[in-house]
């Protein structure tokens, strides 16, 4: 007799839990493992038909841990890949990788990952449960890898392509970190002076009876705005920033200004471009090396390129090559790639050897992006010190040339 549909609804949203056990296999050899399911009963059944007599049976009480980041998934695929190169089946990797993982909810993703295997899921439907982690870049390259019994080698070419885009992330918050820096400690030093010292200097020059310097005048005149009105505006630059970043991640009109305007930045916007094509490059180049067909791969490295305007581009692209025109011509035509780009991918077509061109490329676009972070920060350690002199060092003249027109009237 079928249940009824709200039964169902009900046995599919049963909440899982994660056991620990341990029994003996058909030859009496003792096994351990872990395994998520609805309950007791269910994980003993379900072992049972695996011909495993359960001894001890524990519920698992994973502490609640950080959000998983990128660095998490990219090392674990490292470790999987490596595991699976010297010889350690499949599921005792994922026990090993999910014990010695630091981050309580990366280990569950692990075991559920696990789980699914262990009920007769392959590792790509495994992988393409949990989208948030695991992109339509990475679970693609696991599926070439297991329908090619490869799957050691692309793990391990997949941990090689999410470690350099790793760094290459890396060094883009590096280069934006110091203009960061020097604006938020220029405001915060100037507040701290508007709202604490200007004061004092004002209730000691209101008793020398004379006129202000315009400049002590104007500097006095912004520490009563600061003094009187801090609160809006702390509130109103900490609202301004925090609706900024909302709209950013929500709205794809701001996403798509806002890729345009990085790449125009005077230097910053370089920057932005070589990375950009950098892990454009490194992208296809994994793809088509895992023996993915070129317009499958174009379709996932618009998705990873991490720029709309990039983004399209490949789209664009995609259609020109599915229709016939070669992967150069089609680049060409959306005039977004420089020509040394275009060259190594022409040279790449003739020669067969496309992946390894592309390969190459990210590796220069990487280097130019390390380069122009180097020389970056170099000069803005220079600029800091000249922009945080001038903004405090005109606000001590300010205040002390009522106190030098003093001592020369009395001088005089």
């Amino acid at each position: 007799m079928a249940r009824p549909p709200a039964r169902a609804a009900a046995a599919a949203k049963a909440k899982e839990y994660t056991f620990a056990w341990e029994g003996k296999d058909r030859s009496g050899k003792v096994i351990k493992g872990e395994m998520r399911a609805t309950g007791e009963a269910v994980l003993r059944n379900h072992l049972r038909r695996q011909g495993i007599n359960v001894v001890k049976l524990k519920q698992q009480r994973l502490r609640s841990g950080r959000r998983i980041s990128n660095l998490d998934i990219t090392m674990f695929t490292r470790q999987m890949a490596t595991m699976l190169k010297s010889g350690v089946p499949l599921l005792t990797a994922f026990d090993i990788v999910a014990k010695g993982h630091s981050n309580a909810s990366m280990t569950k993703l692990i075991m559920e990952i696990k789980s699914d295997i262990e009920t007769g899921s392959s590792l790509t439907q495994a992988f393409r449960k949990h989208p948030a982690y695991f992109d339509s870049l990475y679970c693609n390259l696991i599926q070439a890898g297991e329908q090619a019994g490869i799957l050691d080698a692309l793990l391990a070419r997949l941990a090689t392509y999410k470690e350099k885009i790793l760094a290459v992330q890396k060094k883009i918050k590096s280069a934006l970190f110091y203009p960061t820096a020097v604006i938020v400690a220029a405001f915060v030093i100037t507040a701290v002076i508007m709202i604490f010292v200007i004061p004092a200097f004002k209730d000691l020059f209101s008793s020398f009876g004379a006129d202000l310097p315009m400049p002590t005048q104007i500097v006095i005149a912004m520490s009563d705005f600061f003094v009187s009105y801090w609160w809006a505006i702390f509130g109103g630059i900490g609202g301004g920033i925090w609706a900024f970043l909302k709209a950013w991640k929500r709205s794809e009109a701001m996403q798509i200004a806002m890729d345009r305007f990085m790449l125009k930045l005077p230097v910053l916007g370089e920057i932005m471009k070589n990375a950009t094509i950098a892990r454009w490059s490194r992208t296809l180049s994994t793809m088509f090396a895992a023996g993915v067909p070129l317009v499958e791969s174009l379709d996932s490295v618009a998705g990873a390129s991490g720029n709309y305007i990039y983004k399209m581009a490949t789209k664009k692209l995609q259609t020109e090559v599915a229709s016939g025109t070669s992967l150069t011509v089609a680049m060409q035509n959306t005039n977004v790639f420089p020509n040394m780009v275009l060259q190594m991918t022409s040279i790449g077509e003739e020669s067969g050897s496309l992946d390894a061109m592309l390969a190459k490329v990210a590796d220069y676009y990487e280097e130019e992006v390390d380069n122009a972070v180097e020389a970056l920060s170099s000069l803005m350690e220079p600029i800091i010190m000249v922009v945080l002199g001038t903004l405090i060092g005109g606000l001590v003249i300010a205040m002390y040339l009522p106190i030098f027109k003093m001592g020369e009237a009395v001088g005089g």
